[in-house]
Protein backbone atom coordinates (compact mmCIF):
# COMPACT_ATOMS: atom_id res chain seq x y z
CA UNK A 1 0.00 0.00 0.00
CA UNK A 2 1.16 3.42 -0.58
CA UNK A 3 0.67 5.38 2.66
CA UNK A 4 1.56 9.22 0.66
CA UNK A 5 -1.13 8.08 -2.06
CA UNK A 6 -3.78 7.02 0.68
CA UNK A 7 -2.64 10.09 2.77
CA UNK A 8 -3.49 12.38 -0.88
CA UNK A 9 -6.90 10.65 -1.47
CA UNK A 10 -7.39 11.19 1.75
CA UNK A 11 -6.82 14.67 1.42
CA UNK A 12 -8.90 15.35 -1.66
CA UNK A 13 -11.89 13.33 -0.19
CA UNK A 14 -11.99 15.73 2.73
CA UNK A 15 -11.83 19.09 0.60
CA UNK A 16 -14.17 17.70 -2.09
CA UNK A 17 -16.43 18.07 0.96
CA UNK A 18 -15.39 21.71 1.48
CA UNK A 19 -14.33 20.48 5.78
CA UNK A 20 -11.04 21.37 7.49
CA UNK A 21 -8.77 18.55 9.33
CA UNK A 22 -10.55 20.09 12.10
CA UNK A 23 -14.20 19.09 10.81
CA UNK A 24 -13.39 16.00 10.03
CA UNK A 25 -11.89 15.23 12.84
CA UNK A 26 -14.70 16.24 15.14
CA UNK A 27 -16.93 13.87 12.82
CA UNK A 28 -14.44 11.16 13.39
CA UNK A 29 -13.89 11.73 16.76
CA UNK A 30 -9.92 12.10 16.39
CA UNK A 31 -8.00 15.08 16.51
CA UNK A 32 -7.15 17.46 13.42
CA UNK A 33 -3.29 16.34 14.04
CA UNK A 34 -4.49 12.86 13.54
CA UNK A 35 -6.52 13.84 10.63
CA UNK A 36 -2.90 15.77 9.25
CA UNK A 37 -0.78 12.14 9.97
CA UNK A 38 -3.35 10.31 7.72
CA UNK A 39 -3.44 12.91 4.81
CA UNK A 40 0.53 13.20 5.26
CA UNK A 41 1.18 9.61 4.78
CA UNK A 42 2.88 8.83 8.43
CA UNK A 43 -0.09 6.78 9.77
CA UNK A 44 -2.49 4.25 8.19
CA UNK A 45 -6.07 5.08 9.77
CA UNK A 46 -6.81 2.38 12.32
CA UNK A 47 -9.82 0.00 10.98
CA UNK A 48 -13.16 1.49 12.59
CA UNK A 49 -11.52 4.89 10.83
CA UNK A 50 -11.29 3.11 7.89
CA UNK A 51 -14.98 1.86 8.29
CA UNK A 52 -16.02 5.54 9.90
CA UNK A 53 -14.57 7.26 6.92
CA UNK A 54 -16.01 4.41 4.25
CA UNK A 55 -19.52 5.81 5.20
CA UNK A 56 -18.71 9.87 5.57
CA UNK A 57 -17.34 9.32 1.90
CA UNK A 58 -19.65 6.96 0.46
CA UNK A 59 -16.60 4.61 -0.34
CA UNK A 60 -15.42 1.41 0.44
CA UNK A 61 -12.08 0.48 2.34
CA UNK A 62 -10.99 -1.00 -0.76
CA UNK A 63 -11.26 2.41 -2.65
CA UNK A 64 -9.39 4.11 0.03
CA UNK A 65 -6.98 1.44 0.73
CA UNK A 66 -5.95 1.99 -2.97
CA UNK A 67 -6.09 5.56 -2.91
CA UNK A 68 -8.38 6.21 -5.73
CA UNK A 69 -11.79 5.40 -6.68
CA UNK A 70 -12.24 2.12 -8.78
CA UNK A 71 -14.18 0.48 -11.37
CA UNK A 72 -15.68 -3.03 -11.04
CA UNK A 73 -12.71 -5.01 -12.62
CA UNK A 74 -9.92 -2.26 -10.70
CA UNK A 75 -12.13 -3.11 -7.48
CA UNK A 76 -10.87 -6.66 -7.59
CA UNK A 77 -7.95 -6.41 -8.38
CA UNK A 78 -7.08 -3.77 -5.66
CA UNK A 79 -8.87 -6.00 -3.06
CA UNK A 80 -6.51 -9.16 -3.91
CA UNK A 81 -3.37 -6.80 -3.81
CA UNK A 82 -4.70 -5.14 -0.69
CA UNK A 83 -5.19 -7.93 1.42
CA UNK A 84 -1.93 -9.82 0.37
CA UNK A 85 -0.37 -6.67 1.41
CA UNK A 86 -2.28 -6.03 4.53
CA UNK A 87 -1.25 -9.59 5.65
CA UNK A 88 2.53 -9.65 4.52
CA UNK A 89 3.03 -5.94 6.59
CA UNK A 90 1.40 -6.81 9.43
CA UNK A 91 2.54 -4.76 12.48
CA UNK A 92 4.06 -7.86 15.02
CA UNK A 93 5.23 -11.44 14.11
CA UNK A 94 3.19 -13.87 16.57
CA UNK A 95 6.54 -14.18 18.27
CA UNK A 96 6.77 -10.51 18.92
CA UNK A 97 3.16 -10.33 20.58
CA UNK A 98 4.10 -13.44 22.64
CA UNK A 99 7.15 -11.61 23.88
CA UNK A 100 5.60 -8.35 24.72
CA UNK A 101 2.61 -9.98 26.73
CA UNK A 102 5.41 -11.77 28.60
CA UNK A 103 7.25 -8.67 29.24
CA UNK A 104 3.80 -6.82 30.22
CA UNK A 105 2.66 -10.09 32.68
CA UNK A 106 5.67 -10.43 34.51
CA UNK A 107 6.06 -6.37 34.76
CA UNK A 108 2.34 -6.59 36.13
CA UNK A 109 2.64 -9.45 38.49
CA UNK A 110 5.88 -8.38 40.06
CA UNK A 111 4.88 -8.39 43.67
CA UNK A 112 3.05 -12.54 43.07
CA UNK A 113 7.00 -13.26 42.31
CA UNK A 114 8.54 -11.21 45.04
CA UNK A 115 5.36 -12.84 47.02
CA UNK A 116 6.24 -16.53 46.31
CA UNK A 117 10.35 -16.32 46.63
CA UNK A 118 9.44 -14.25 49.86
CA UNK A 119 7.11 -17.07 51.12
CA UNK A 120 9.75 -19.79 49.86
CA UNK A 121 12.60 -18.40 52.05
CA UNK A 122 10.46 -17.69 55.16
CA UNK A 123 9.55 -21.58 55.04
CA UNK A 124 13.42 -22.57 54.66
CA UNK A 125 14.05 -20.24 57.38
CA UNK A 126 11.65 -21.89 59.52
CA UNK A 127 12.81 -25.21 58.54
CA UNK A 128 16.36 -24.27 60.35
CA UNK A 129 14.90 -22.81 63.55
CA UNK A 130 12.07 -24.94 64.06
CA UNK A 131 11.17 -27.92 62.61
CA UNK A 132 11.65 -30.08 59.04
CA UNK A 133 8.16 -29.90 58.37
CA UNK A 134 8.69 -26.11 57.05
CA UNK A 135 11.59 -27.86 54.78
CA UNK A 136 8.87 -29.99 53.11
CA UNK A 137 6.64 -27.12 52.94
CA UNK A 138 9.41 -24.66 51.30
CA UNK A 139 9.97 -27.71 48.69
CA UNK A 140 6.62 -27.90 48.02
CA UNK A 141 6.09 -24.45 47.08
CA UNK A 142 9.68 -24.21 45.64
CA UNK A 143 8.10 -27.16 42.93
CA UNK A 144 4.37 -25.87 42.34
CA UNK A 145 5.02 -21.94 42.41
CA UNK A 146 7.06 -21.62 39.41
CA UNK A 147 5.00 -24.36 37.30
CA UNK A 148 1.70 -22.22 38.19
CA UNK A 149 3.51 -18.61 37.75
CA UNK A 150 4.10 -20.11 33.97
CA UNK A 151 0.94 -21.10 33.46
CA UNK A 152 -0.97 -18.21 34.39
CA UNK A 153 2.02 -15.98 32.78
CA UNK A 154 1.15 -17.90 29.38
CA UNK A 155 -2.77 -18.19 30.01
CA UNK A 156 -2.74 -14.27 29.54
CA UNK A 157 0.01 -14.03 26.91
CA UNK A 158 -1.98 -16.92 25.02
CA UNK A 159 -5.37 -15.28 25.30
CA UNK A 160 -3.67 -11.38 24.48
CA UNK A 161 -1.43 -12.68 21.22
CA UNK A 162 -4.13 -14.67 20.00
CA UNK A 163 -6.74 -12.25 20.80
CA UNK A 164 -9.01 -14.78 22.64
CA UNK A 165 -9.92 -16.46 19.38
CA UNK A 166 -7.32 -19.01 19.44
CA UNK A 167 -5.73 -17.67 16.30
CA UNK A 168 -2.99 -15.40 15.63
Amino acid sequence: MDMIKIGEFLAKLRKEQGWTQEQLGEKLGVTNKTVSRWEKGNYLPPVEMLQMMSEVYGLTINEILSGERLTQEQYRQKAEENIKTALSESAFTLQEKIDFYKMKWKKEHRFELLLGIGVVIVLYAAGVFWDSIFYAAALAVTAGYPAWYRNAMMAYVEDRAFNGSGRA
